[in-house]
């Protein structure tokens, strides 16, 4: 099978809107503003797209790679905000929600009706 056979399918309409929802994601993430800052984004958003597109197996594989790239970004500025709060504020705990600090409530059993 041809492997270059998907790109031929894929619509430059897709790739456009590709672009935009990463130059979105962008000005999200990073803090450039004014008509240059938008602009250095989008072609930030169109190399990454076209590296991808050029790299990738399939249609899965491209927007695999994408989505993969968009998460991690979220990830890191989530991370960011929860290294850089004030130290009288509070951030979601690391432990899972069932563990509460008062041990008289972990310690009574659960009763399914």
């Amino acid at each position: 099978m041809d492997t270059s056979d998907w790109r031929a399918q894929l619509m430059p309409d897709s790739r456009h809107r590709v672009v935009n929802k990463i130059t979105d994601t962008l000005q999200k993430r990073l803090p450039m503003s004014g008509p240059e800052g938008l602009l250095e984004l989008q072609r930030i958003a169109q190399r990454f797209e076209e590296n991808t597109f050029t790299a990738a197996t399939s249609q899965e594989d491209y927007l695999r790679k994408i989505s993969l790239k968009m998460l991690r970004m979220e990830m890191r500025t989530q991370n960011a905000m929860g290294n850089n709060m004030p130290p009288n504020q509070v951030g979601p705990s690391n432990r899972p929600p069932h563990q509460d600090d008062d041990d008289d409530l972990n310690s009574r059993p659960v009763v399914i009706d």
